[in-house]
């Protein structure tokens, strides 16, 4: 009789413990990059997702065995219309509170925006931006309020702006705090914020799938269904001990709509004519693309029409800090029906 395994590899990862759902839609940032550039710049951008398609392009990764020649590569869409900087707001620092808000200044939002708007209440742009000016001494961040508007979105039938919090970044913080000023009231493009080839963050919430089993949610063997179990195959042999259950032991639950963060996707395109990428009969779920969008490389989390949040890389790979930004060649841009896949 054969020897007989006692021990196997751990299913599931207590990386993402607890494995609870979103809070929201629109996913919120926790750390934002030092860039440290001179210039002022907002580290983050709000889309929305379209699809997937693919294209060939020629690879320009120095060191990969497909150097120099053409390769296909799957590609997402991220529609992405110009957002609107509604409010400016300064954070101070205390060792008791940590980082906190302390001053900000409403500007003027558009009329199709401010009815979806709440709370705001009477805006007196000239005495918040006085506040901001005042106390920059006590200042450590400054952080713009972003709206996008969902009218420009092709897919989209809500009305209601989604909203963010972005820090614009500088190495010099009355830089950021004017930047933010000029900018108070106006619109930001995409490619205002981001370039075609570096990388970027994307933060979104991922497909829910209800309460699901330990078989599905962590991808554990299933027992034996004819031996060693009396009340079912689809579940763990469980550790105890005198006081009950260890709570690392895999236990059903929520499966997806969690937030999640896929880190140093690159961009490969940025345009202006989204019919340009449309494929035939439009993305599936969708439809089409009327204004700016994103070509990132690879798949995103969540489902369509699900807002995303683009930030600048919070920990970018050594291969492209070395060989600096370049833009890709891309050779063809697949256009067919995407309705059969």
């Amino acid at each position: 009789m054969g020897h007989r395994k006692k021990s196997a590899a751990r299913r599931g990862s207590l990386g993402f413990y607890p494995r609870a759902r979103a809070s929201r839609f629109v996913p919120r940032v926790k750390t934002w990059p030092d860039l440290g550039s001179e210039e002022p710049k907002l580290l983050g951008f709000l889309g929305y997702k379209a699809g997937m398609t693919h294209i060939f392009t020629i690879e320009d990764r120095k060191g990969l065995p497909t150097f120099g020649k053409e390769v296909m590569k799957p590609v997402t869409i991220i529609e992405t219309p110009p957002v609107y900087i509604v409010a400016v707001r300064g954070y101070s620092f205390d060792a008791n509170r940590g980082l906190y808000p302390l001053t900000e200044a409403w500007g003027n939002i558009p009329k199709d925006l401010e009815r979806k708007i709440k709370n705001i209440g009477e805006v007196d742009t000239e005495k918040g931006i006085k506040k901001l000016t005042s106390n920059l001494d006590r200042l450590k961040e400054i952080r713009v309020l972003i709206a996008t508007q969902p009218r420009l979105v092709g897919g989209l039938s809500k009305k209601k702006p989604d909203m963010i919090e972005v820090k614009v970044s500088s190495s010099n913080l009355k830089d950021s705090l004017d930047f933010a000023i000029n900018k108070l009231g106006q619109q930001v493009s995409i490619n205002e914020v981001f370039q075609v080839g570096q990388v970027i963050d994307v933060i979104s919430v991922t497909k829910g799938k209800g309460w699901q089993g330990v078989i599905k949610r962590y991808g554990v063997k299933q027992l034996p269904r004819w031996t060693k179990h009396r009340k079912g195959s689809r579940k763990v042999g469980a550790r105890s001990h005198a006081q009950g259950t260890w709570w690392e032991t895999l236990s059903p639950g929520q499966l997806g709509f969690h937030r999640r963060t896929e880190y140093n996707k690159r961009i490969l395109a940025i345009g202006n004519n989204g019919y340009e990428i449309t494929p035939s009969g439009g993305f599936l779920r969708y439809g089409i693309i009327k204004g700016s969008y994103v070509m990132v490389e690879g798949s995103i989390p969540g489902a369509v029409k699900r807002p995303v949040v683009l930030r600048h890389p919070i920990r970018p790979p050594l291969w492209i800090l070395k060989a600096g930004i370049k833009e890709p060649q891309i050779t063809f841009i697949s256009l067919s029906s995407k309705q059969g896949v």
